[in-house]
């Protein structure tokens, strides 16, 4: 088995207008992303070179395009988007857990958030 190693971003937020509902549609809301990667070590861990490992600022872009560009009524369908297209993206992640945070579902009671995790491998 070949080393790996994790890379996340954790808590990034985005302003998007997912949901089932047309007012969640109207009004968007704020949504909080977790990226929890693992990845081929390569020689990224003995090299120290910035080219041999996934650059995390190219994830967090490729994160922000998704959220805010593509629209989404489960944010379970919204993780996996993202797990895939990070997956295709970057060959070098074995395994991605996106975890969507929605603070504002709209449910009747008293909650800090709404939230889900999906995982994605390549196959």
């Amino acid at each position: 088995m070949s080393k790996t190693y994790k890379i996340g971003l954790k808590n990034c937020v985005f302003f998007a207008r997912h949901g089932v509902f047309q007012a969640e549609v109207q009004l968007g809301q704020s949504f909080y992303v977790d990226v929890d990667m693992e990845v081929l070590a390569g020689d990224a861990l003995t090299t120290d070179n910035h080219e041999s490992t996934v650059d995390y600022g190219a994830v967090h872009t490729a994160v922000q395009r998704i959220v805010t560009q593509e629209r989404f009524k489960l944010i379970e369908a919204l993780a996996h988007r993202i797990g895939k297209e990070l997956c295709s993206q970057f060959p070098t992640i074995v395994r991605v857990v996106v975890t969507i945070r929605k603070p504002s579902a709209p449910i009747p009671g008293i909650f800090d958030h709404a939230e889900v995790s999906v995982e994605y491998a390549p196959e």
